[in-house]
């Protein structure tokens, strides 16, 4: 029975998320309804962790507390990447959006999967809109931008910043460049061949679609933008060790989540400031992700807590690769970054970067990369699903979604494990 408590609240609210877009497809179109959905298949998890008394409630707070953290950090991006707005259109060839993917992937480290994303997608997405076989786009685009660029920055993607924020050094992840280079590098490779047999076939079947007239690129908001970027990045330093042990800081988690709210607001009055040639941002998938994210925090929670008890582990590379990956495209792969590195070494990721770097390499590696598996591997995912289907392109269900993964990743993340883990 306890059993049950603890993985069945989790199971059923994947099946949700899974099955009601195929089930009921109306019904859960509307966010009231996945919010009340949520409610009731959080509540037992709730129940279950208050009646393990102290303990309980101490993941309990912890996971709220993380996912307050996880939102804002993802609600304050959305909105600094708005107040960047890329006018005109794209190269809408093979070429030219292999490249913007590839920017994509280098930006991500700077500004984070999120901020990336949310940059990027609109003007990749407009670009192609005019195209018949354009699906494949935003599928590579978080394949890409949205995960597997996001490996050589604490700032990339929410588990190596809980690494850094334990205390790893901020520029250990650029050792990670070589497989940062493979694995995206791979990606761009295949999404290039498949843009190349699509537009084949938009030529084949209507040659108009392939001509069009097009506007010069023009960046409005690019300075206040990184002006408000590179105050989110300090905010986050705020919570480093090191940082606070070099310049005697001591810096409460609450006080980066007041700054964080803080620009979040500036930075709604940046995207609609007067004289602003504004678009109005979609808050849908926002609020999406903040409603299913509530759910999947509180409910992996007694999940965590289980895999956390069990006995010590002695990993290889790529048994800790594959394993904290596999979990990290199901679980948020923040927290289960951590418990893995807790798993491996009671000192956690900071102990293990100096006792076993590659573990940690590892690690970092398939938390990063396996969360393009699914749609709930990483926060960006969603938003960039619900951006695509607003600007008219038909996206994947959750399991349509997993065919194009599982097609074009695991033999990628395989050819790495041999290059780098083996």
């Amino acid at each position: 029975m306890n059993l049950i408590f603890q993985l069945g609240p989790f199971i059923l609210l994947l099946l949700a998320i899974a099955l009601m877009p195929l089930v009921h497809g109306h019904f859960w179109e509307r966010n009231c309804n996945k919010a009340l959905v949520t409610l009731l298949l959080t509540a037992p998890a709730v129940v279950w962790l208050l009646l393990q008394g102290q303990p309980g409630w101490h993941h309990l707070g912890h996971a709220l507390h993380e996912y307050m953290q996880f939102i804002l950090l993802l609600g304050t991006l959305y909105l600094v990447s708005g107040i960047v707005v890329i006018h005109g259109d794209l190269p809408s060839t093979p070429l030219g959006n292999m490249l913007w993917l590839a920017l994509g992937a280098v930006l991500a480290n700077v500004i984070g999967t999120t901020g990336a994303s949310m940059l990027l997608i609109r003007p990749l997405l407009r670009a192609n809109h005019h195209r018949k076989h354009n699906h494949h786009i935003p599928i590579f685009f978080i394949f890409i931008v949205s995960n597997c660029g996001g490996l050589l920055s604490p700032v990339g993607d929410p588990p190596l910043l809980l690494g850094f924020l334990s205390g790893v050094d901020f520029f250990w992840t650029l050792r990670l460049w070589p497989h940062w280079l493979a694995v995206n590098g791979l990606v761009l490779l295949v999404f290039f061949l498949w843009d190349v047999q699509a537009r084949r076939l938009d030529a084949r079947q209507e040659p108009t679609l392939v001509r069009r007239e097009r506007h010069p690129l023009r960046v409005e908001g690019g300075v206040l933008g990184t002006l408000f970027a590179a105050a989110v990045v300090a905010t986050l330093l705020l919570q480093a060790p090191a940082v606070a042990q070099r310049f005697g800081i001591n810096w409460p988690d609450w006080g980066s989540i007041g700054i964080l709210a803080l620009l979040a607001v500036l930075a709604l009055w940046a995207v609609h400031r007067p004289g602003r040639q504004a678009r109005v941002l979609v808050w849908e998938p926002m609020f999406e992700v903040a409603i299913l994210f509530a759910g999947i925090f509180v409910t992996m929670t007694p999940a965590l807590m289980l895999l956390a008890a069990l006995p010590p582990v002695a990993w290889t590379p790529a048994q800790l690769l594959w394993t904290a990956g596999g979990l990290s495209s199901v679980l948020d792969n923040a927290p289960t970054y951590l418990t893995f590195a807790t798993l491996a070494d009671p000192g956690g990721p900071a102990a293990l970067a100096a006792a076993q770097p590659r573990l940690l390499e590892a690690l970092s590696c398939g938390a990063v990369w396996m969360g393009a598996l699914t749609y709930i591997g990483n926060g960006p995912n969603f938003l960039i699903r619900g951006i695509a289907e607003h600007m008219g392109y038909p996206m994947p269900s959750f399991f349509g979604y997993l065919v194009y993964s599982l097609a074009v990743l695991p033999p990628v993340f395989a050819a790495a494990t041999l290059l780098f883990f083996w």
